[in-house]
């Protein structure tokens, strides 16, 4: 009954097609009429203008075979589905690039304590080759140099103005 109410009947006009003339003589006219009503019964039954509704069930063949793709509720939706696998993608590829940037920061970090680490050896070493201990035991071991240190200490000359 409740199938009755969902399809509304609908006037059919179906045009009568000459029959052949050998059932015409066997059957009559009551018999033309009532094979026209019920061809017209059974096409009230079998015509709807509804679409199917797809099964309730949910399996791996109705999912492969696309039959998921059809339903009305993905149909009304897909552009939500299109803006989220967006969103994914752009999503992971952000995440792609963020990593090989902190990849390549941290090499940098890296030779960046390396450079510190030499600059700190080289400036200590050059501090030490500059002290005056170390220079006066250089002119020490080459005798042919003039330099020597000071025996007397140093005094203040005055000039007058």
């Amino acid at each position: 009954m409740a199938e009755d109410k969902k399809q509304e009947e609908v006037p059919l006009v179906i045009e009568e097609q000459p029959l052949a003339e050998e059932y015409v003589s066997e059957a009559g006219e009551d018999a033309k009429e009532s094979t026209l009503k019920e061809t017209l019964q059974m096409i009230k039954e079998t015509a709807s203008e509804e679409d199917p509704k797809p099964s309730g069930q949910l399996n791996l063949r109705t999912i492969l075979g696309g039959d998921l793709l059809t339903t009305e509720v993905v149909r009304s939706q897909i552009w939500l589905f299109v803006l989220i696998v967006a969103f994914s993608i752009v999503y992971v590829a952000f995440r792609y690039q963020c990593q090989q940037d902190m990849i390549a920061i941290d090499k940098l970090e890296q030779r960046l304590t390396d450079a510190k680490y030499k600059a700190l050896s080289s400036s200590s070493t050059l501090t030490e080759k500059c002290r005056e201990s170390h220079v006066l035991e250089i002119l020490k071991q080459n005798q042919d140099s003039l330099l020597h240190q000071a025996d007397q200490p140093p005094y203040i000359i005055e000039v007058p103005e």
